[in-house]
């Protein structure tokens, strides 16, 4: 009998963890799918109506708009009866009644999920996307997390073993709990893009939603300290939307590139779809997150493109990536140390070279068909613990 796997989201906006599950769900994975989902502003599906038509979707309850993680107290309190309806919405649908396994995508997904699935036979299965830390979470999102949300959890996904890590200590002594990658869309296998023997990097880029905690201020600065020279070409490109509320964020990144002298060598390209094609075109892909990265899909994207990376050393990028062989580690928010990486890239192209060559061959990285399969696998064991 096939399981059925009810996915609840609370946001149609494209975040990594939207997209990680959009692609799992259109690798036609071995469970029964149905995808529910908190109601949008325009009350349309957005990045999710790229779901392919075999899966069924619905909307139900109210909005879930951002701000949980940085709102004050008047927040919180918006936030928890938002919880609280959403959650009478999830255990009122149908959905919900016939499903085999309940899967909440995101944080604020596992809040109502573990509140809709108590007092419930359903298995309960939570995808730890950041690292369960009021820094992370919010002071509200991560006393719901280790309050309400991990308790409950029977089966526990995390994006790498520093999330993991960070949740042991809440967890049942029983929970099923497994390290398994987003997927990524990497196309594992692929013969990557010819990198340059000789010469001086050209492109250096970030794959990266616009968010200040992503690090784009930094990539910045220690661009601009890197190519000094005004008579070189080198150029910087941002690929990635600013959503969740942070256009003007955004603007300040474009002020801050005229600022430093390098507005006309930097390219703010918004979302790219073909991933592919722009990791192509780049010497250097950066990762430089301000805290630790949970798992950094893009140190992954990276990887499996052939690119030579720097990341920064903490978090999951950390346990990708081995300094020297498969890329180059840094300080974490340390310009100076990013500026000092680029400057060297650029030096040394057969450095440049051996990294990107080594980055394919990096041990566990999965195409999104792989990365499926290891859900299906994780959901079956989940539901043989809990009906023991």
């Amino acid at each position: 009998m096939t399981l059925r796997v009810l996915h609840l989201d609370h946001t149609t906006v494209g975040g990594g963890a939207e997209y990680a599950l959009l692609r799992m769900l259109r690798a036609e994975p071995g469970w029964s799918p149905f995808l529910l989902l908190a109601r949008s502003p325009d009350g349309g599906a957005g990045v999710y109506d790229a779901v392919p038509a075999r899966v069924p979707r619905q909307m139900s309850g109210v909005r879930q708009p951002a701000g949980a993680s940085s709102g004050g107290r008047r927040a919180a309190v918006s936030v928890g009866a938002r919880v609280v309806a959403q959650a009478i919405a999830t255990r009122s649908s149908r959905a919900f009644a016939t499903a085999d396994l309940v899967d909440a995508n995101t944080a604020r997904a596992a809040a109502y999920g573990a509140l809709a699935a108590r007092w419930s036979r359903k298995p309960f299965v939570v995808h730890l996307r950041d690292l369960v830390e009021p820094e992370a979470l919010g002071r509200s999102g991560h006393s719901l997390m280790v309050r309400v949300v991990l308790p409950r959890a029977d089966g526990v996904i995390a994006n790498s073993s520093a999330t993991l890590d960070s949740a042991r200590a809440y967890l049942r002594p029983d929970v099923v709990a497994e390290v398994i990658p987003s997927a990524s869309g990497l196309r594992v296998g692929k013969a990557p893009a010819d990198t340059r023997a000789d010469g001086p990097v050209r492109t250096v880029g970030m794959l990266a939603r616009i968010d200040p905690w992503k690090g784009q201020h930094l990539l910045l600065e220690a661009f601009a300290r890197a190519f000094r020279d005004r008579g070189r070409d080198a150029r910087l490109q941002f690929a990635g939307d600013a959503p969740f509320g942070h256009e003007g964020h955004l603007e300040e990144l474009r002020r801050t590139a005229e600022t430093l002298g390098v507005g006309d060598r930097v390219d703010f390209l918004g979302h790219v779809d073909d991933v592919d094609a722009l990791l192509a075109g780049w010497d250097v892909a950066v990762q430089a997150s301000t805290r630790p990265e949970p798992l950094g899909q893009n140190v992954l994207q990276y990887l499996a493109a052939g690119r030579a990376v720097i990341a920064a050393d903490e978090g999951g990028p950390s346990e990708w990536i081995d300094d020297g062989r498969n890329g180059l580690l840094v300080p974490p928010r340390d310009v100076g140390a990013l500026a000092s990486a680029l400057a060297r890239l650029d030096a040394d192209a057969a450095l440049r070279v051996r990294l990107a060559a080594s980055a394919p061959q990096t041990p566990g990285l999965l195409d999104d068909a792989a990365v499926t399969r290891a859900h299906l696998a994780f959901y079956e064991r989940v539901v043989r613990a809990k009906h023991r």
